[in-house]
């Protein structure tokens, strides 16, 4: 006979236990035998007695919601970055995207320039 308490267990969980033992028995297996190897299933399948529900059961309502505003701050911050024109974000474009910019404000020549040339050109315009 299992030792644990079954108090702890889903009725779902218990009706699988039934399930898989009754079908033990009918292969001939002891009832003793039957109900520890159903426990020992429904054990491996659900890991176990009843968990509490959903994810981040524990987390308040008030450390989710400072945690959200937290998240949107940095989000927020993140997104001012540096002007489009600034040099830091010139240099940390690819030459496709320089050549885009330089498309959309006429820069003539741009074809056959550099990437450098591209930045260069794309500040003067700025």
């Amino acid at each position: 006979m299992p030792r644990g308490e079954k108090g702890k267990y889903t009725d779902k969980q218990k009706r699988k236990a039934e399930h898989i033992e009754h079908s033990y028995e009918q292969k001939g297996v002891s009832k003793d035998e039957a109900e520890s190897r159903a426990w020992a299933t429904v054990n491996k399948q659900s890991g176990g007695g009843e968990k509490p529900g959903g994810s981040g059961s524990k987390t308040s309502s008030s450390e989710k919601k400072a945690a959200r505003a937290d998240s949107a701050k940095r989000a927020a911050k993140t997104r001012q970055g540096h002007a489009r024109t600034s040099a830091s974000s010139l240099q940390s474009q690819t030459k496709q995207s320089l050549m885009k910019e330089a498309r959309s404000r006429e820069i003539k020549g741009r074809s056959r320039m550099t990437k450098v040339e591209l930045i260069e050109a794309l500040q003067e315009k700025g």
